[in-house]
C-alpha cells in the first residue's frame, strides 16, 4: 500500500494551517500506507504526530485554553492521540464499538428519533486503561482530545471551582472534540454526603448543568476509580457505561506478549506470567515488562522471563536492580514458581518444566520441598 498524492497534499495543507486534528488524521493514514515497505519510518512518523505541536505554536498559532483566574494554570490541555494499542476484554470491546458506531451515525439515529447524547462513563481500578480508551475514541473519530486538569480545576476558593467547571464546558461547547474528565468523583460526589459542605454540593449541580448544556458536537468521556461515590444524577447523564475490571488471564497474556515484545514462540512464557500476575493492572504489567527490558538491554542479555516470574511470586514487580541470582536463590525461585503455578493455578507440570527449562523430576522435587 502506497500513500496517495492527495494524502500528501492534504498533509501539507493541514501543517501550513496548523490544523493538528487533520494533520494527525492524515498522518496516521500515511503511516499505515508505508508500514509494509518501511516500518521504521512509519513508527517515526507516528512518534512525530504525537508531539504537541510546539513548532507550530512558536510560529504564532496557539489556541487559547481556559485558565484558573488565580493560579493562571490551564484548566484543560490538548493531548495527542495514543500510539499504544488498546487491550479490552470481549464485553468492553463490544461496548466500545457500539459507542463509536452510535457517534459516527448520530444523524441517522437522530432522524429516526432514537439518538442520545455522546456521553460515556468509565469506571474501574487505576491502571486498567480508562485514559487510553478516551484517547483511542478521539483517534478513531479524528477529533481533538481535551483533558480536564483536576489539579487546576479544584480551587482552594470553593466558588472558583464551580466557575472553573463552567469555563471548561463553555470552552468545548460547539467544538467537534472529545472532552475527558478524569477522577470525576472528585467534583461529582453524592449530594447526600453529610461530610461535605454545602458549597461543594453545589459544584455537583454545576457539573450536571455543564453536561446538560453540551450538544451532539462534543463527545464527553469521564472516568472514576470510585463509582460508588458518584451522585446518582451524574450516573443518569451518561448514556453509555463501561466497567474496567482488572485484566483476566487471556488479556494478561496479550499484555505480556505486547509489552515484552515476545513472539508466538514465547507464548508459553506469557501464559505463565499471566497466571502469576493475577490481580495486577495493565499498568502494573507495563511497568514490570519495561523494567525487565531495560535490564536486558543494559546487560546485553535476553529478557529473563523467569526473573519476572520469581518477582511476581514475591508479590512485587520486577525492578531495575534485577541481577543474576546464585544457584541457591535460582533454585528457591524455581521452587516458588513451580508451587504457585502447579498448586494454585493448576498449570501442568510439563508446561512448568518447559517454562523453567528443567526436567519433570526437578519439578517433582520442587513440589516435595516444604
Amino acid at each position: 500500500m502506497v500513500a496517495s498524492n492527495l494524502d500528501l497534499v492534504e498533509f501539507a495543507d493541514a501543517a501550513l494551517n496548523a490544523d493538528y486534528t487533520r494533520l494527525r488524521r492524515v498522518g496516521q493514514r500515511i503511516s499505515k500506507a508505508i508500514e509494509a515497505d518501511d516500518p521504521d519510518a512509519a513508527r517515526q512518523l507516528r512518534l512525530v504526530l504525537n508531539k504537541k505541536g510546539v513548532p507550530l505554536q512558536a510560529s504564532g498559532f496557539s489556541e487559547m485554553l481556559p485558565v484558573d483566574n488565580k493560579s493562571r494554570l490551564p484548566l484543560i490541555e490538548e493531548q495527542p492521540w495514543p500510539d499504544v494499542p488498546l487491550f479490552l476484554d470481549e464485553q468492553s470491546k463490544e461496548k466500545f464499538s457500539t459507542f463509536l458506531i452510535d457517534v459516527q451515525n448520530y444523524e441517522r439515529l437522530a432522524a429516526a428519533g432514537i439518538s442520545s447524547k455522546h456521553s460515556l462513563l468509565l469506571s474501574g481500578p487505576p491502571g486498567t486503561g480508562k485514559t487510553l480508551l478516551a484517547g483511542h475514541i478521539a483517534a478513531q473519530l479524528g477529533r481533538k482530545l481535551y483533558v480536564a486538569r483536576l489539579d487546576s480545576l479544584i480551587s482552594s476558593l470553593l466558588g472558583d471551582t464551580a466557575k472553573n467547571i463552567r469555563s471548561v464546558f463553555d470552552f468545548v461547547a460547539g467544538k467537534n472534540a472529545v472532552l475527558f474528565l478524569d477522577e470525576l468523583d472528585a467534583v461529582a460526589k453524592m449530594r447526600d454526603d453529610r461530610a461535605e459542605l454545602g458549597e461543594l454540593k453545589r459544584v455537583v449541580n454545576t457539573v450536571i448543568q455543564g453536561i446538560d448544556s453540551l450538544d451532539a458536537s462534543v463527545v464527553l468521556i469521564a472516568a472514576t476509580n470510585h463509582p460508588q461515590m458518584l451522585d446518582t444524577a451524574i450516573w443518569r447523564r451518561f448514556h453509555y457505561k463501561i466497567n474496567f475490571p482488572l485484566p483476566d488471564l487471556d488479556l494478561r497474556t496479550e499484555l505480556w506478549s505486547y509489552f515484552l515484545n515476545f513472539g508466538p514462540e514465547q507464548n508459553l512464557a506469557c501464559r505463565m506470567l499471566a497466571a502469576l500476575s493475577d490481580g495486577h493492572s495493565g499498568a502494573d504489567l507495563e511497568q514490570s515488562a519495561f523494567a525487565a527490558r531495560r535490564h536486558a538491554v543494559l546487560a546485553s542479555q535476553p529478557i529473563d522471563a523467569i526473573a519476572i516470574a520469581a518477582s511476581l511470586t514475591l508479590q512485587e514487580l520486577p525492578e531495575d536492580r534485577i541481577s543474576p541470582r546464585s544457584q541457591k536463590s535460582t533454585n528457591d525461585a524455581r521452587r516458588r514458581i513451580t508451587r504457585e503455578l502447579v498448586l494454585k493455578h493448576n498449570i501442568s507440570q510439563a508446561d512448568v518444566g518447559r517454562f523453567l527449562g528443567v526436567t519433570r523430576q526437578a519439578i517433582s522435587t520442587y513440589l516435595k520441598v516444604s
